[in-house]
């Protein structure tokens, strides 16, 4: 069987990827940190333009209701240039546990940022302090409006973390399924985080002498570089073909997604451990970029379950 996307697919990254280069993210990033959002939601507007933010939210409210593939792979460019945000959790989660809410049609404008706590698996909200919404919901498929509680610091600083209490009306959604969302969106993520590092690695190898030689000269180099790409090239379809099964309502859904966000939490961490090594010194510094990918890299990986528990959903369903 042969998967490929399709020349819209892949022209519909490219737009991504273009008005993502032209957005200086990693400025965004650091702004969103020290607690100004204005630089990240010009980031979001742009996205919102290209129609990313309506990806997963019904026709019916102004949505594009597209497939699960299309949001894996908008979400994967969104994790390559270290989008700020809530991502998953408004552009994935958010419009499953709203899908009969008008306030979909906020999500889908950009108009809406959303946060979503799905304890035990997402205890806490990400961005809660600067989300026009946040959820709280529960596995028995109830949800609830909830306000921020206490703040908890991430290995991002980026990703604040907070404490939330419910409040308002409950509702029904179908809370698992939100959560398979949550977990295979953060799996693209960190498949689009892990290129990242790869590209930044290579690209210095290239720069970097010793001993008189360009280090990406050295087979050693050589070995570990092609070891990252590997590692992604065989995460990457678990990520897709995760999202088939999601589409399809397929009954091995949760293997696959688990599957998808082991995979993809350690490819993404053999290229932030490869990256570091190639940069050498440097890598060290918060005053280089790579250091946004290398701290997105180790908040996502424990983020809508860590690869622990994925693997043990993956041995479960064996």
């Amino acid at each position: 069987m042969k998967f490929e996307l399709d020349e819209q697919q892949r022209d519909f990254a490219a737009s991504i990827d273009a008005a993502l280069a032209a957005a200086d993210v990693p400025h965004a990033v650091r702004a969103w940190a020290d607690g100004d959002t204005a630089p990240g939601r010009k980031v979001w507007a742009r996205l919102a333009d290209l129609g990313v933010t309506a990806l997963a939210v019904p026709e019916r409210f102004d949505g594009i209701e597209a497939h699960p593939v299309d949001l894996v792979l908008a979400l994967e460019r969104l994790g390559r240039w270290g989008v700020p945000g809530p991502v998953t959790e408004s552009i994935a989660v958010a419009p499953v546990l709203l899908v009969d809410d008008e306030r979909c049609a906020a999500l889908a404008s950009g108009e809406l940022i959303a946060t979503v706590a799905l304890p035990p698996r997402a205890p806490r909200a990400v961005d809660a302090d600067s989300a026009g919404l946040t959820l709280l919901a529960d596995l028995d498929g109830t949800v609830s409006e909830a306000n921020a509680g206490a703040q908890h610091e991430s290995v991002d600083p980026s990703r604040k973390l907070f404490d939330v209490d419910p409040t308002g009306a409950q509702w029904r959604a179908d809370v698992q399924r939100a959560f398979e969302f949550g977990a295979l969106a953060t799996a693209a993520q960190l498949v689009g985080a892990g290129q990242a590092l790869l590209e930044a690695a290579v690209d210095y190898a290239k720069q970097r002498t010793q001993f008189g030689r360009a280090i990406g000269s050295y087979q050693a180099i050589k070995h570990k570089l092609a070891d990252v790409h590997i590692a992604l090239e065989l995460a990457r379809p678990l990520v897709y073909g995760a999202a088939l099964s999601l589409a399809d309502s397929s009954h091995d859904t949760a293997r696959d997604v688990s599957a998808a966000k082991a995979s993809a939490s350690d490819a993404a961490l053999l290229a932030a451990r490869s990256a570091l090594q190639t940069h050498g010194a440097i890598g060290f510094t918060a005053e280089h970029d790579l250091s946004l990918w290398l701290l997105r890299v180790q908040a996502l990986r424990p983020a809508w379950g860590d690869p622990a528990a994925h693997r043990r959903r993956v041995l479960e369903a064996l």
